[in-house]
Order: structure tokens, then sequence, then C-alpha cells
């Protein structure tokens, strides 16, 4: 047994992505000028939480099909999805839920897919109101887009963490590949979202997801913009990314809410 723990112990540490502090805090979430599911604008509390820097790549995703002997996604073997950086596609929730569970019983942790609260939280990066991570230029205008349109994202995603990060330091939180989130998806959920840590509807039909996607036309979507789809589909442009619970000792002071 002795000789083994340090073993595990490697393991673990190897399982363990990344992560990000999330710190908590107030923010205004939704897009007065998105689509309709994106009002009304509402104040937000979330509780500080830990997120990967980085989407689930095909390296890390192998580990948990070999210690579960699960099988592949379906685009697994396809070169244009199979390099070991790339972010894993063609997971449906289901999947990217167990990914989960089986990272919690590798590591001792408490991994999850994040709320879509979460995820918009995280992807401003502090900037309250603007369109994008980085302000509201259009992404067309950024520096590299049309490099990287021109590359990877002819035919699949790029590998993570290639362009710049967020304010956060998080990679490719609104580009690549949409990432599933854990609430059930509802168009008219914000009208009655509670304001702190809201979870989505109690029951659905469809999975709520966040991000952008190599697919599109325009490849980086807006901070506030929603997607879902129902959670057995497995698309080439789906992916996933891990939050993490943090411990709180004692209970916890949210401050009053900006109007």
């Amino acid at each position: 047994m002795e000789e083994t723990q340090p073993l595990l112990r490697a393991r673990a540490e190897e399982y363990i992505p990344a992560l990000v502090r999330i710190p908590a805090g107030w923010f205004f979430m939704g897009c007065d000028t998105g689509q309709d599911n994106e009002r009304p604008v509402h104040p937000v509390w979330i509780d500080e939480f830990l997120l990967a820097a980085c989407q689930v790549t095909n390296i890390d995703y192998g580990h948990f099909l070999r210690d579960t002997a699960s099988l592949p996604p379906p685009f697994w073997s396809n070169p244009a999805f199979n390099h070991p950086e790339q972010p894993v596609v063609g997971v449906s929730w289901s999947e990217a839920s167990h990914y989960c569970e089986w990272l919690n019983a590798s590591t001792g942790g408490k991994f999850r897919l994040p709320t879509e609260a979460e995820w918009e939280r995280a992807a401003r990066g502090g900037r309250e109101g603007a369109l994008f991570p980085w302000g509201d230029a259009p992404p067309q205008s950024l520096r590299g887009y049309a490099d990287r349109c021109a590359g990877y994202w002819k035919t699949g995603p790029e590998p993570v963490a290639r362009a710049e990060p967020n304010a956060y330091r998080l990679y490719n939180m609104c580009d690549n590949v949409h990432e599933w989130c854990s609430d059930w998806y509802a168009p008219g959920y914000y009208a009655v979202s509670p304001e702190r840590n809201p979870r989505g509807p109690e029951t659905g039909e469809r999975r709520a997801s966040r991000g952008g996607s190599w697919r599109h036309h325009i490849k980086m979507s807006r901070c506030a913009a929603r997607s879902s789809i129902p959670p057995e589909f497995k698309y080439a442009d789906y992916g996933f990314r891990v939050a993490c619970d943090v411990t709180i000792a004692g209970p916890q002071q949210f401050p009053e809410r900006r109007e």
C-alpha cells in the first residue's frame, strides 16, 4: 500500500487542471442589445469558485477514457480533431458530467460543470457591461483573428491557450468550441432567476451552453450570448471546461447589490 500512495498522488496531480480563482461578487448578467433570451439584464451575485483556465483537451479526456474504459467520442480519431492539445469535442452533456464525477473520484476534488451565471461572470473578467472579454471592438478587428480563421479554425478547433487570455487569465472563453454548462435552458429564465447563485430551471429539454465556435461565420461570441442543445447531442464544436467548488468556512457575507 505504501508503494502505491506516491503513484496515486502523482496521478491525481496530473489529472487536476490549471484552475483560476474567480472572486465572489455582483455583476450584471445579460445584454440589452442582444437576443431576447439575454434580457432583462439583471444583477447576480456569484460565490467564489474555481474555473479551469482551459477547455478540457484530448490529453485530459484520454486519461478518463483509459481509467473508465469508456467509448471515445465520435470524432476521436479524426485528424481534424485529434491533436492532443485541441479541446475534446463530440462529448454529450452526460459524458461531460461523468468526466467531472471521475475527476472527483480520482482527485478528491469537487469538480462540476459551471453554471451559466458562473461562466458569464468568468468570461467578462471583471469588465462590466462590455460585449466581449476585451471590450466592444468586433472580433474581426483583433490581431491574429484572420490567421486563426485561416489556420485550425478552417476544419476544427485550435489547440487551447494559443491566443491571449481574458483579464482573469482564462483562455478561449468566447471562442473555439461551445462549452456545456450545468443548467437546464429556458429562454425566459432571466425574468424569474434568483439574484444569488442562479442554477437554471429545475427541468428542461435542452442544456445550456456558452462560448463561440470554430464552425461559426464569426468565431467569437459575446459574453452574454446564450446557446443550448439537447443533452444527448454530440457535436463537433461542443466541448467543456470544469469548475470547482471552493470550501468556505463559516457563513458568507453578501454586500448590498448594485443598482
